[in-house]
């Protein structure tokens, strides 16, 4: 079996071999950094981090790991962590100043959460579903029997999930007579509190879900914090599908929208860009390439596998590109209610055809076959 071939700065005459230090298989998973495509020029921001590369967390029942503007500069607008639970164990009873939203990757686990108004939540959720908890909002997650790893996005870049209120923490650091007063309860049942936060921590796997509901006596939150994305007919089209989730049809999620879009072999993310927000990715499975333009003769391009984060500034037209033998499964994620992308080859079928066609020196004849009609996924 012949050795895979080093991957050299090289396009036709130009460049040449790098005989210097390197890392081989970082180049090999960039090689539209290494060797970019003719159209690339300029300098633009990274636009791309890898949750390998991150700090992970590990503690008594699982490990976290996060991507925030810390790691990525450019990312102002949000943030993800990438969590596991083993089976039972806890992401302890806390809140946040941002809001939650998450997307199960693998396993299951039961979710719970009580509002403003003493209005209670308490759900089972499975891979490819959603969740969505509100700022400020108490809230816990607990592994069911097979363990659970999910993404969770912020709706702030600088959010770090290693700043959470945390109830554990509340009560270490509040005196003990002020807790006893505060719930009627004497000294000496306060003996075992946790000194220190808590954060993640072992447990049993809970009894079914029925057995574990609580009767709140203002009733239910009025909107559901879960929605099953996976059950959620997607859109087809010729190249892969998608599925937006949004307030439409998530209204809970009145802070985050999304897309689980999947792309088939040799099939293409259109050229688009978002008109009200920044673009957060975080990619499933297969392997692809992002080509950004930035305006002003800048554009490059960034090759992503599964784990990697990648990042669109507000209005950077962009396309993505499934370079792989298996489809390209990636979440594209914003900090508004609502999804919307603007379609180039639309917005082209829409003007009338003889403006795009001088624009471009085209015939005319070419901008007319375009479809009026947004496919988001070609090939």
């Amino acid at each position: 079996m012949n050795p895979e071939p080093i991957p050299q700065p090289e396009r036709g005459l130009s460049g040449g071999p790098d005989t210097g230090p390197r890392n081989v298989e970082l180049d090999r998973q960039n090689p539209d950094l290494l060797t970019p495509p003719e159209t690339d020029a300029g300098t633009l921001p990274n636009l791309k981090f890898s949750m390998s590369m991150a700090h992970t967390r590990i503690e008594d029942g699982g490990w976290t790991r996060e991507v925030t503007q810390r790691e990525l500069p450019i990312a102002t607008e949000l943030a993800g962590v990438d969590m596991k639970l083993d089976p039972g164990a806890y992401r302890e009873l806390h809140w946040h100043k941002q809001s939650e939203w998450a997307y199960v990757l693998d396993g299951s686990c039961r979710i719970g959460a009580v509002d403003q108004e003493g209005r209670n939540f308490l759900e089972d959720v499975e891979k490819g579903d959603l969740w969505f908890f509100p700022h400020g909002v108490p809230h816990h997650i607990q592994a069911l029997d097979e363990g659970v790893e999910f993404l969770l996005v912020f709706d702030d870049g600088q959010f770090s999930e290693n700043s959470t209120f945390m109830i554990s923490d509340f009560f270490a650091h509040t005196p003990r007579s002020v807790i006893a007063k505060n719930f009627g309860w004497v000294p000496e049942q306060l003996d075992r509190l946790p000194e220190r936060e808590k954060y993640i921590f072992s447990g049993q796997v809970p009894p079914p879900l029925e057995r574990d509901q609580v009767v709140s006596p203002t009733g239910d939150v009025p909107r559901t914090f879960k929605h099953r994305l996976l059950a959620q007919e997607p859109e087809h089209f010729h190249g892969g599908q998608a599925r937006v989730a949004d307030s439409t049809n998530f209204a809970a999620a009145d802070t985050i929208s999304a897309a689980l879009v999947e792309i088939d072999p040799g099939g293409l993310r259109e050229l688009h860009w978002h008109p009200t927000d920044d673009e957060w990715q975080y990619y499933i499975s297969g392997h692809g390439r992002m080509g950004v333009f930035a305006s002003s003769g800048l554009n490059r391009t960034f090759n992503y596998r599964a784990g990697d984060v990648g990042y669109v500034p507000f209005a950077y037209g962009h396309y993505i590109e499934n370079t792989g033998r298996e489809p390209l499964v990636f979440l594209e994620m914003f900090r508004n209610p609502k999804f919307e992308d603007i379609s180039l080859s639309q917005w082209m079928a829409n003007t009338p055809p003889q403006v795009a066609a001088d624009a471009l020196n085209l015939p005319r004849h070419v901008v007319e076959s375009i479809p009026k009609t947004k496919a988001r996924i070609t090939i």
